[in-house]
């Protein structure tokens, strides 16, 4: 049996060489050798009261898979993961561990928390790469369930519904599921081959999915449950951007990034052009915003060969981006010019020429727990060729517009019970449509939720 590592220090990840990989549109880590998996995992003591549990958005089994990959029995690991996470290849790689079950780890207290995430990625992989795989064991029951949306919480209720023996359809709205996973995250974060193998489990077992399909416009609610569906879990995510509001946001070359995104993530635009769709970033870039969706960006437009400067109104520290995201970006050439806002966006013969932006001080803090960004009256102007606005997003406003019964926050979210129900009896929702941008693991999480609320209620309903 292996012995307690007791270093104070994670296995450290093996990455690509930054000025290497900012040319390419490959993924960035790496991954653990099983040799370097089992050293991380010999850093877990396997505590009592597991915080890492607890801090889990989907409550995988933390000490207990981590213990499979001691005792080396990669298979049973997977399986223990697999519990209660139906993406954990995803979560591996793109959840804020730190804020959530390494936040908690209690090997944190003296030193770095156990690279649960790294641990999670291996596993995930080695079980991807098997040339077989057990089947999961599915029991039918003769319900119906529809599910709006096929992205992370989508995906996630379906695969539960359809283990409790639901006959689920996913219905999206793309040509290609996966929501937020396909045209969100770039490639060399989370490769689009690896999200279709996590589909292909999800469709596994026995999800069917129907894509170009517009709830609210190719089938209304009604229209579902004509069609017999006994319970509809609304997750179409969050994604009508918000602008900034200043003068010339209407010029060539200026891009909310969740266009900018999807043209290079689902629609290849970087690899124009062997695909169709092209993207015009000029050789100096301006990204307005300082979140994840902020620094995919800007590495995005990096790769393109672009210089790119991320422009945002707080300090660096204050920023809400993953550290792991921003040490990236610092790493790969991306410059920052914190303590700044743009206030207009300058335009020659209908593009963007330059930014003009507004220095900034820090005040008190405000409601989010950041100091408040001050104005100073003091300005310049910095030439850029094109400009990325990354300040958020909201959701989906169609089905708010087409079901007015659905009750709706002021600013688009949909309002949900303790049940995660609507205001409209079998209608469920959650993920971004009802809390605003977020997170994979917490739309996640969400997903676990309403399914097994779904699941009281068709049994209630049917008793």
């Amino acid at each position: 049996m292996a012995k307690f590592n007791m270093s104070n220090e994670k296995v450290k990840m093996p990455e690509q060489d930054p000025n290497i990989r900012n040319k390419n549109f490959d993924e960035v880590a790496t991954g653990y050798t099983a040799e370097m998996a089992l050293e991380e995992a010999t850093r877990c003591v396997h505590c009592k009261n597991q915080p890492c549990v607890s801090g889990c958005p989907v409550s995988v089994k933390i000490p207990e898979f981590i213990q499979f990959i001691v005792d080396g029995d990669l298979d049973s690991a997977y399986e223990k993961i697999a519990e209660t996470n139906n993406l954990p290849a995803i979560c591996g790689r793109v959840c804020p561990q730190e804020n959530q079950c390494e936040g908690v780890c209690t090997r944190g207290i003296k030193g770095e928390p156990v690279g649960i995430g790294r641990l999670e990625r291996f596993v995930a992989d080695y079980h991807n790469n098997k040339k077989y795989k057990k089947p999961v064991e599915v029991y039918a029951n003769k319900e119906k369930v529809a599910v709006v949306g096929a992205g992370p919480s989508g995906l996630t209720a379906a695969a539960d519904l359809a283990k409790l023996g639901y006959k689920v359809t996913l219905f999206d709205a793309f040509h290609t599921a996966g929501g937020v996973l396909m045209y969100g995250i770039p490639e060399f974060r989370l490769p689009k081959k690896l999200v279709n193998t996590e589909l292909k489990n999800v469709i596994g077992l026995g999800v069917k999915l129907k894509t170009n399909t517009i709830v609210g416009r190719t089938l209304s609610i009604e229209d579902l449950y004509d069609q017999g569906y006994e319970a509809i879990y609304i997750a179409s995510g969050a994604g009508l951007p918000k602008f900034l509001g200043i003068p010339g946001e209407n010029l060539n070359g200026v891009y909310s990034a969740n266009e900018f995104l999807t043209r290079m993530n689902l629609m290849k635009a970087y690899k124009f052009p062997k695909y169709d769709t092209p993207v015009h970033v000029g050789k100096k870039v301006c990204v307005v915003g300082g979140g994840n969706v902020a620094m995919d960006a800007a590495r995005s437009a990096k790769r393109l060969g672009a210089d790119v400067t991320v422009v945002y109104r707080r300090s660096f520290e204050e920023m809400p981006a993953r550290a792991e995201e921003s040490h990236h970006a610092i790493e790969e050439g991306i410059n920052f010019m914190n303590l700044h806002n743009p206030v207009e966006i300058i335009g020659e013969n209908g593009w963007v020429k330059a930014v003009k932006v507004e220095k900034m001080e820090l005040g008190e803090p405000d409601a989010s727990g950041r100091r408040r960004p001050v104005a100073t009256g003091k300005f310049e102007e910095v030439e850029f060729e094109s400009v990325i606005v990354s300040i958020g997003q909201s959701p989906n406003p169609l089905i708010k517009h087409t079901n007015p019964d659905i009750k709706t926050e002021s600013w688009g979210g949909i309002i949900i019970d303790d049940t995660t129900m609507t205001s409209k009896d079998g209608v469920f929702a959650g993920g971004d449509a009802v809390s605003g941008a977020a997170t994979v693991i917490l739309a996640m999480g969400a997903g676990k939720k309403a399914a097994a609320n779904i699941d009281k209620y068709i049994r209630n309903k049917n008793d």
